[in-house]
């Protein structure tokens, strides 16, 4: 199974770029989009390609945040947001599942914008991580996808040094993923099968960050430990430029569900 998860920063923008007359050629079985800034209603006929089921999850504000899921095979069910009011409203989270598998699009929000953001993703950080240690014991199989807008460790961002006061690679969101994956047992897929440093999939549009590759990354796919045997490769495709994120491929053994 081949899953793809990509931060558009606007939809709309990607497909112009060309996304979606690249996303034939991928052979992938389910894509994650996050910040689609689109109502679903403003969109024609060329966001629904033949042969993908797609679901979105709009932010109640007009050009802010969504999320969508396409996929090849029709879930058995959608599950759109996570039962938290505030974030609901902002569209951040589509869950579809297949059998046992659990497929999620995610955007985590961004404290880069000023100090209210940042208070507003520390709520969120507070109000999800119970609820990612009872998806670690209710049986299922998860692939989280998305943007988390943190970079874990130094070898995550080519600047690091610079940014420990920055919002993403803050002391404490750096050690609320060592909470996730060293306590509660989430698994960083990509890592998984490549420890490699200068690996980003989101670069500032100042300067010339994507030319010299001066990134982050903060795009990942979470999984659980029942999937980490299933992972085989992973690609972050930089060929064109679809958005300021890079689409990231990962590669499972077996097939969805």
């Amino acid at each position: 199974m081949r899953i793809i998860s990509l931060n558009a920063n606007g939809i709309r923008a990607a497909a112009r770029k060309g996304f979606f007359d690249w996303l034939p050629k991928q052979d992938a079985d389910v894509l994650c989009i996050q910040e689609t800034k689109a109502k679903i209603n403003q969109l024609d006929e060329s966001f629904f390609p033949p042969g993908w089921h797609a679901y979105y999850c709009d932010a109640n504000k007009p050009g802010y945040s969504g999320v969508a899921i396409y996929a090849r095979q029709q879930p058995d069910t959608v599950h759109w947001g996570f039962g938290f009011e505030e974030f609901d409203a902002e569209g951040r989270a589509i869950e579809a599942r297949f059998g046992n598998l659990s497929v999620v699009s995610l955007y985590l929000p961004s404290g880069s914008s000023g100090d209210h953001r940042q208070a507003s993703k520390w709520r969120f950080l507070d109000l999800y991580l119970p609820r990612l240690r009872e998806m670690m014991t209710d049986g299922r199989d998860y692939v989280l996808c998305g943007d988390w807008n943190i970079a874990h460790k130094n070898i995550d961002l080519k600047n690091w040094k610079s940014n420990q006061k920055n919002s993403g690679f803050l002391p404490e969101e750096r050690a609320w993923l060592d909470t996730l994956f060293d306590e509660v047992g989430w698994v960083d897929a990509f890592r998984v099968v490549n420890q490699e440093p200068d690996q980003y999939t989101w670069w500032s549009n100042r300067g010339q960050a994507w030319a010299k590759n001066v990134g982050w990354r903060i795009d990942y796919q979470m999984v659980t430990p029942s999937l980490k045997h299933r992972i085989q490769s992973t690609a972050i495709y930089r060929d064109e430029r679809f958005s300021d994120h890079a689409p990231l491929t990962i590669d499972y053994d077996g097939p969805l569900g």
